[in-house]
């Protein structure tokens, strides 16, 4: 196995400032990938998210992993954006685009649980629509071009939950959802252009906003099982990172275009564990926990 099989691949991650993101940015990165890393927020100007975490990081993390990060400041809500960022890369990489992670979100703190759709912020549920949905539309409308004029690519939607199941909530549903179906049509318009596209999900992800939320870190995670049990079945960002350098690298990824697949199920396809060596099972912790 080639130490680095992403060797020579241009990847752009959308929404890569933290969690998944990063972590797909990361893994990609050290497969060998030149990785544009992009997002809201950059060192002295955060997002509406308020979070420590930015892009640079992000990029710098792809460096020390082995490939080559670059931070490129990107509101995929605003075309205008999107249309710039993609001629960088066009410009940069004579117009090459192997992989792109469609993982732009910013819905948690305009989601409300356990509340129903009519009593929920109506503002809010469209303005996750516009960040959540929105903004992979009009990022895939810009990449597909460059993948279609070199008749190959990978486009990857990052949801929660494999299938059309109810999630709690209609505005976050309706979002990972519409993400689930991007991938089938966009893999239906692309396939006589040999573009694959699909939908990946994590489990249940310990990433840096949900670790803060629990008052834990990394080294200490465990202790918030004694908040929420299911946590003890979370996953780092490293194992969608892992899932998706695996899907990227696969030569015969384009048997799964149009699939929703979840990192439990590709990490016993192509063996990889997470950062800690273990290989969490959501979908099994599901089905036990009776969730």
């Amino acid at each position: 196995m080639k130490s680095k099989p992403l060797q020579g691949k241009v990847a752009v991650v959308a929404g890569a400032t933290r969690g998944a993101g990063r972590g797909i940015a990361v893994k990609l990165g050290e497969a060998g990938a030149v990785v544009y890393v992009t997002g809201r927020s950059v060192r002295g100007m955060p997002s509406s998210m308020n979070r420590p975490e930015t892009i640079e990081e992000t990029a710098e993390l792809v460096d020390a992993a082995g490939g080559r990060g670059i931070a490129v400041r990107t509101d995929h809500t605003i075309e205008a954006d999107v249309c710039a960022l993609f001629e960088q890369v066009k410009r940069e990489q004579d117009g090459r685009l192997d992989i792109l992670v469609n993982d732009v979100w910013g819905g948690d703190p305009l989601s409300e649980w356990e509340t129903p759709f009519w009593e929920h912020s109506l503002a809010n549920g469209l303005l996750l629509q516009r960040q959540a949905v929105h903004s992979h539309l009009i990022t895939s409308y810009h990449a597909a071009p460059l993948m279609i004029a070199r008749g190959s690519g990978l486009i990857v939607e990052i949801t929660d939950g494999v299938g059309y199941h109810y999630r709690g909530n209609l505005y976050y549903s309706l979002a990972k959802i519409s993400a689930i179906h991007l991938a089938e049509a966009m893999a239906a318009d692309l396939k006589p252009h040999g573009i694959t596209a699909l939908a990946v999900t994590p489990g249940f992800l310990r990433s840096e906003s949900m670790l803060d939320h629990f008052g834990v870190t990394e080294d200490n995670w465990r202790d918030a099982a004694r908040i929420d049990p299911h946590f003890i079945a979370s996953e780092t960002p490293a194992y969608i990172g892992a899932a998706i350098a695996a899907l990227a690298g696969d030569p015969n990824v384009a048997a799964k275009t149009g699939q929703s697949l979840s990192t439990w199920g590709l990490s016993e396809e192509y063996d990889f564990t997470d950062a800690d060596g273990t290989r969490p099972h959501w979908g099994n912790y599901f089905k036990q926990a009776n969730l």
